[in-house]
């Protein structure tokens, strides 16, 4: 009379277990990856459109052909530089959103949970990343960087005060970016650590609890 109450009772507690952790199984946890990579692809190609644009803009109306202007050849070799980095960088960002984004959409617009096994964002997860760091990250550094030497650039000649006033707005500015940028991704990493343990502290508890009411239900027969 144990052994096909052992089955039942087995069977039971897996059945119940399955269907209370249906939020941590392993197609749920790949639709939010999905969701993830999507955002921030999307995100990436609209920060990395708009500042290498603005690069390119500035890059081109600037004017430093004037006769009066006597810019040192060492800031002019440093803004094209930097120039050059900014709008690779964010291009790069750029073409990998373009290329990544339409296939994880086709996915994503389907209704069927096992549609999220189509699409690459798994497989590219580490683009998905460089993407994300080449356009929040070091695209925007060196976007501050570029406004920076912009002003020495346009107003070495007129105003130097003005360019070192510039350089020391932004400066703090480039600290206080990357101090965010840490302490943010701290505390991303530190919340998701924290949901993971919740979750199997959830899990343990519930097998624990199952287990000790069907031994129980078993002594009882």
């Amino acid at each position: 009379m144990q052994e096909p109450s052992n089955t039942y009772e087995s069977w039971l507690l897996k059945s119940y277990i399955d269907q209370m952790s249906d939020q941590h199984s392993s197609q749920a946890l790949s639709w939010r990856r999905l969701y993830l990579s999507r955002a921030k692809l999307k995100a990436s190609s609209r920060t990395s459109a708009l500042l290498s644009g603005f690069a390119m803009v500035a890059m081109v109306e600037v004017q430093i052909d004037q006769p009066n202007q006597h810019i040192p050849d060492a800031l002019l070799v440093v803004f094209g530089v930097c120039t050059t980095l900014l709008v690779t960088v964010h291009l790069l960002a750029l073409m990998i959103s373009t290329c990544i984004v339409p296939n994880i959409e086709s996915v994503s617009n389907v209704h069927n949970i096992t549609a999220v096994n189509e699409s690459p964002h798994e497989k590219m997860k580490w683009c998905v990343e460089v993407a994300w760091i080449c356009s929040t990250g070091i695209g925007i550094i060196l976007f501050l960087a570029e406004i920076g030497i912009l002003c020495w650039v346009k107003f070495y000649s007129i105003s130097q005060n003005t360019a070192i006033a510039s350089t020391c707005i932004v400066i703090p500015a480039t600290l206080l970016f990357i101090t965010f940028a840490l302490v943010f991704y701290k505390r991303l990493v530190a919340h998701k650590y924290q949901r993971h343990e919740e979750g199997l502290k959830e899990l343990d508890n519930l097998v624990t609890e199952l287990n000790v009411n069907n031994d129980g239900h078993i002594r009882t027969v």
